[in-house]
């Protein structure tokens, strides 16, 4: 075997990783108590690191095309791997290893390095950086986490003799980090009553573990076991947060954000700051204009709110926590996994109760996402909102692939956002699961839907020919009104629609939408027809100017 850290080591390294953690999430999973008991640290893991497996995979994809440089440098790979770790972190522990990773490239690959370096002989202080990195990255840290192991893998690495080699260090950090992780349970409370170690960094020792055999062949020693206690449940905590390196271990906020972000650092300062005031477990990872974002909140569209300030968010992700922190996720019962097209309706639908999807303009989710938004919701039982005529044969694929995993899955074919918030108003976790759905479907059903676009070339339509630059009013998918004016094309469809009668109107306007056509299209209605109510929200960075609804 290797013992430098070479292109193809950092491969190995990534592949060995994504095996094992394959392994294992479901163990880790299992004693995942802190910061939230959500169970699902081994998951977000595993997801970080395949993330970060494809990155490296597609930079060897890449020079395999290249007569001049049939191989990438060790720069390259160990950039790839950093870089796919950021954009795809998961949760918590994930983010945290996606810093540590950036931490590790900045010493191995420094920017304005050569096919010559050797990154191997830097592996003390890359391990060192990395730790370091990491812990400025969580607001408030705490011993006892996947922080205290990276630590203490820095610390025995440094402490190998710098001629030694690549290996040697890897198992001296593998050994340091393993007798970190057993110290775990001593150094945090929530860990210690429930008899196991801390879940972030039993997965921060597969990773490590995974180094060990990529580079020396050998397989290290087992991890310290610890199971689960079954004893009288912990008194209640006092108030504040709780996250992985982030306060105590009580009821926490109800929600989990995270998005990329892209912004400057300037606007960074200020977003952790903002973030730091409205929840906890807050975990800002990245640089060079990229940014992965991690933060329990209980208002998710302020935290979505605050990265649209900041920057560009996207990737945007909320999950609802579903049941109180401290018990398994099991307990809960039923959760809606909701498809949107902007951050503004990611938040709203999130406070609703919903696991939410960002469908990004001109990348809508693929199965994969809706399968993982349903394992992250934590349910026995979920109700799948699509919100997407495109989507149908999608969120099938999702929903049978969850059933598969024994998950009581219900889709509700809706075909646009407006359905969806229709659905989730009359949702209610608390009656029989098929006379949910046959509410949910029954309200989507009842909610005529339109959207107004702007055509970006001449062509034929329903309605006639558009040119570049009409707007279009499209009522149920096909174009029924054309306008040169946003409020008076806005106006013509809503006449059509509210002719067939209606009780209220919704409105989703996108973030670039003044609030001056709100207000006149809710004077337009409230003047022709005043039993209908109306209703506005910002759907933030959405494909459309204004989507519509009519129940």
């Amino acid at each position: 075997m290797p013992q430098t850290l070479d292109a193809a080591a950092v491969r190995s390294w990534c592949s060995l990783a994504l095996d094992a953690l394959g392994r294992e999430r479901e163990e880790i999973d299992a004693i995942n108590v802190y910061p939230v008991a959500d169970g699902d640290t081994g998951t977000n893991l595993y997801l970080t690191v395949e993330s970060a497996a494809q990155a490296v995979e597609a930079v060897f994809a890449a020079h395999a095309t290249r007569a001049t440089a049939p191989e990438p440098t060790p720069a390259d790979a160990v950039r790839a791997m950093a870089h796919g770790a950021l954009i795809g972190a998961r949760g918590n522990s994930g983010t945290i290893l996606a810093q540590l990773l950036r931490g590790m490239a900045q010493v191995l690959a420094p920017t304005g390095s050569g096919d010559g370096d050797h990154p191997d002989q830097g592996l003390a202080p890359a391990l060192r950086r990395a730790a370091e990195l990491a812990r400025a990255a969580v607001a408030h840290p705490v011993e006892g986490t996947i922080l205290s192991v990276a630590s203490a893998a820095a610390d025995a690495a440094g402490a190998t003799d710098a001629e030694a080699g690549a290996g040697a260090t890897a198992r001296a950090a593998y050994a340091g980090a393993r007798a970190a992780l057993a110290a775990t349970p001593d150094q945090l409370a929530v860990l210690g009553r429930a008899g196991v170690v801390d879940a972030g960094g039993r997965g921060l020792l597969t990773v490590l573990g995974a180094l060990v055999r990529a580079l020396t062949g050998e397989v290290p020693a087992a991890p310290p076991v610890r199971h689960r206690r079954h004893e009288a449940p912990a008194p209640p905590a006092p108030e504040g947060g709780g996250p992985e390196g982030d306060g105590s271990e009580g009821g926490g906020p109800a929600f989990e954000v995270i998005y990329l972000l892209e912004a400057e650092d300037a606007a960074v300062t200020r977003l952790r700051a903002r973030l730091d005031a409205l929840g906890d477990s807050l975990v800002v990872v990245g640089g060079d204009g990229l940014w992965n974002v991690h933060v329990h909140v209980d208002d998710a569209g302020a935290a979505v709110e605050a990265g649209v300030e900041a920057g560009r968010p996207y990737r945007i992700r909320v999950t609802h926590f579903g049941a109180a922190a401290g018990h398994p996720p099991e307990q809960v019962q039923r959760a809606v996994v909701a498809v949107v097209p902007g951050e503004g309706l990611a938040g709203l639908c999130a406070e609703a109760g919903a696991t939410t999807v960002l469908a990004r303009p001109g990348e809508p989710p693929a199965s994969g996402e809706l399968v993982e938004a349903i394992r992250r919701a934590h349910a026995r039982e979920v109700v799948l909102l699509p919100n997407d005529a495109a989507l149908r044969h999608t969120a099938a694929a999702a929903a049978e692939q969850a059933r598969s995993e024994g998950v009581r899955v219900a889709l509700i074919p809706t075909r646009a956002a407006v359905q969806g918030i229709a659905a989730l108003a009359v949702h209610q976790p608390d009656r029989r699961f098929d006379e949910d759905v046959v509410a949910m479907t029954s309200a989507a059903g009842a909610t005529r839907y339109a959207e107004l676009a702007v055509a970006e070339r001449q062509s034929w339509t329903m309605a006639g020919i558009c040119q570049a630059g009409d707007v279009l009013g499209l009522i149920e998918g096909d174009v029924a009104v054309i306008g040169a004016d946003l409020a008076a094309t806005a106006e013509a469809v809503l006449t059509r629609m509210l002719a067939a009668g209606g009780e209220l109107v919704t409105l989703v306007l996108a973030e670039d939408v003044p609030d001056t056509l709100a207000d006149r299209l809710e004077r337009y209605v409230r003047e022709g027809h005043l039993a209908v109510d109306t209703v506005v929200h910002r759907g933030g960075r959405q494909s459309v100017p204004l989507l519509v609804g009519v129940e």
